[in-house]
């Protein structure tokens, strides 16, 4: 039966594998032609800038956070609480307004897969209880607005705006940042600054990518991007999924990802038809969400110091299948039912080159009898049986992110909606009327583009948010990265002094994503506060040109630690394409050399909680070892 399945698996994935790799998608950032996918529907064009007063051209900051999600919004918080003056703070992002992912992504149905009381930043320091175990994307946002709140952020941020280039200027010891006004008709566009810090903290997943599919730009319906929902077509908005407008519309939408997942209920409620164009089907659990139960919250949750992070702790444990596993599961869903999710994420499970094919077999064992309980309830759930044998996944659970929802599978039993399924194929091309499959033309009136976004950890950190940064001595980041990366701790990197952000490549990976940033905005807060405390005791006169970076020895040595877990992930290769794997571009590799640079770029191999001990470790021993710590005279 296992062996069987294993042919199943490769045979489904011979079919998606495709020579073009990532170069498949057109990244939007980077496209003049299509870049008005990436117009914010949420400000008018001609509004006026959000401004930060004190952040004007030729301005200069202390702090400057690239990015207001709950990453920048968690810098802030915890640089403040280290004791830096919060008035020495800065933000930019390009959004209008507090949120990162959540400020975009607003269509209907959307919330977080991760339990809000985990996802939740803050929660303990902000007293607030959430409505749901899975918090709605409107209250996400909203909390984040009362984050920048709480700690006086918002007079601090200037939105709207886009940082492009960042210079290192080694004479004054600082960064040069030159930005862009987005969405302006009028005015000089132009914007720059200097900062002696800089934090990166963009995100992972936020820059939206459309199929590289011949014709997108002759169709002549109405098109967009999930992650710029335009309710002024469908009717309602967000926090009103009544898409009254679609009445009698034909609507497609190509992607079956865990955005797809949570859209299609409503569309599926509201088009005349709706045709879900698929390539590779999810897996889809349950997701049994619903109201916080007050009473619980009060009884187990409200005033009990250090309560958030033990949650955050246990769910990692039992996702990263720790032995013994925690006496209790405390957010118990379907997450933490998924223990070879460890393949993809590392975890405590020593593997070397002369067990890595035991690890793997023993992943594939371990994650069967979910697979398998998932197909199943297709089975039990969707009653075309043609339709449900579509709809099932034939891949490991770690190859693409697990999705849960209650009532994606059920929207495939009525009448109005079609699963369209190209056999790994994808769709052929985009015609003016609609959409051509295997030699057939859906005419739509929309085509809704639920692509999700450029893969994590490709390109260097700045790169992945379009900003171009040169360090010391003329070196672009981007080259070093792509001739042999090198970080300390996945925070920083040699020749790029007082420079941060928070991995991925070469930190450690969580399926808590929130409990990341929360961990290494931590750890670099430390760096930075008791960098400027020492320099500040010692009565260091130029304090203003302070600068951090790692030694060429300690990023070395810590890339080194990398490649030693790098056969904890021997499970990834021979995954089904997506951007878990880059479309499986590293599965091609055959040169030794590219294999080894590939490795660098990989993440702590023993999962979360064994890098997080390793950071806590080297702070409380002092000394900032492997940091030059230099005021220059």
């Amino acid at each position: 039966m296992a062996a069987q399945i294993q042919e199943k698996y490769q045979e489904e994935r011979a079919k998606r594998v495709r020579p073009d790799g990532l170069s498949q998608y057109i990244e939007i950032f980077k496209s003049d032609k299509f870049k008005h996918f990436r117009d914010d529907p949420w400000v008018p064009p001609e509004a006026s800038d959000t401004r930060c007063p004190a952040l004007t051209d030729g301005s200069s900051c202390k702090y400057l956070i690239v990015g207001a999600g709950f990453g920048g919004l968690l810098f802030a918080v915890r640089l403040i609480q280290a004791g830096i003056p919060a008035h020495e703070l800065r933000i930019v992002d390009s959004a209008g307004g507090f949120g990162g992912t959540w400020y975009w992504n607003r269509y209907p149905g959307v919330m977080c897969d991760i339990e809000s009381y985990i996802y939740m930043p803050l929660l303990e320091e902000m007293e607030y209880m959430p409505k749901h175990k899975y918090a709605y994307g409107s209250e996400l946002r909203e909390y984040a607005e009362a984050i920048a709140d709480r700690w006086e952020l918002k007079d601090k941020a200037l939105f709207r705006t886009e940082a492009k280039s960042m210079n290192w200027d080694d004479d004054k010891k600082e960064w040069v940042v030159k930005m862009e006004s987005v969405g302006k008709t009028s005015g000089n566009p132009v914007l720059t600054i200097r900062s002696q810090f800089v934090i990166m903290a963009s995100g992972i997943l936020n820059n939206a990518k459309l199929p590289g599919i011949s014709g997108i730009e002759i169709f002549r319906g109405h098109s967009f991007h999930t992650s710029r929902w335009d309710y002024n077509f469908t009717g309602g908005s967000p926090t009103d999924a009544d898409l009254i407008n679609l009445k009698d519309k034909k609507v497609g939408i190509i992607g079956t990802g865990a955005t797809t997942i949570q859209v299609v209920p409503p569309l599926a409620q509201w088009t005349k038809e709706l045709y879900v164009f698929q390539r590779t089907p999810s897996s889809v659990d349950e997701r049994c969400q619903r109201p916080t139960d007050v009473a619980w919250w009060v009884r187990e949750i409200k005033g009990k110091k250090g309560w958030q992070k033990d949650r955050m702790e246990n769910f990692n444990a039992c996702v990263t299948n720790v032995s013994p596993p925690p006496a209790v599961d405390m957010v118990a869903d379907q997450w933490t039912k998924i223990p070879s999710y460890v393949a993809l994420i590392g975890g405590p499970i020593d593997v070397s080159m002369a067990t890595v094919r035991a690890h793997v077999e023993s992943m594939h064992t371990l994650d069967l009898p979910r697979a398998e309980r998932i197909r199943a309830r297709v089975d039990r759930i969707v009653q075309d049986k043609g339709t449900a044998d579509r709809l099932k996944h034939w891949y490991p659970s770690w190859c693409k992110r697990p999705c849960f929802h209650d009532d994606y599978l059920p929207s495939f039993n009525r009448p109005n909606v079609h699963l369209v399924d190209t056999d790994g194929k994808g769709v052929d091309y985009i015609t003016e009327r609609g959409v051509m499959v295997a030699g057939s033309e859906f005419e739509l009136d929309l085509l809704i583009f639920s692509t999700g976004f450029s893969a994590p950890g490709v390109g260097s950190p700045p790169s992945a948010a379009g900003i171009s940064v040169i360090g010391r001595n003329n070196c672009s980041m981007d080259k070093k990265w792509n001739d042999s990366i090198g970080t300390l701790h996945g925070v920083t990197s040699h020749g790029f002094p007082n420079l941060f952000w928070p991995g991925p490549i070469q930190a450690a990976a969580a399926a808590n994503q929130t409990f990341v940033l929360d961990q290494l905005s931590t750890h670099v807060s430390y760096i930075l506060s008791q960098s400027v405390q020492n320099a500040i005791q010692k009565k260091q006169e130029g304090f203003n040109r302070l600068t951090i970076e790692p030694t060429v020895e300690a990023e070395e040595e810590w890339s080194m630690r990398i490649l030693q877990g790098a056969a904890s992930f021997a499970a990834v290769a021979g995954c089904t394409p997506g951007y878990m794997n880059r479309e499986a571009q590293g599965d091609r590799m055959t040169n030794p050399e590219e294999n080894m640079k590939a490795a660098r770029g990989l993440i702590w191999g023993k999962g979360i909680a064994h890098y997080v001990k390793v950071l806590e470790d080297w702070r409380e021993h002092g000394g900032m070892k492997g940091l030059d710590v230099v005021v220059a005279t």
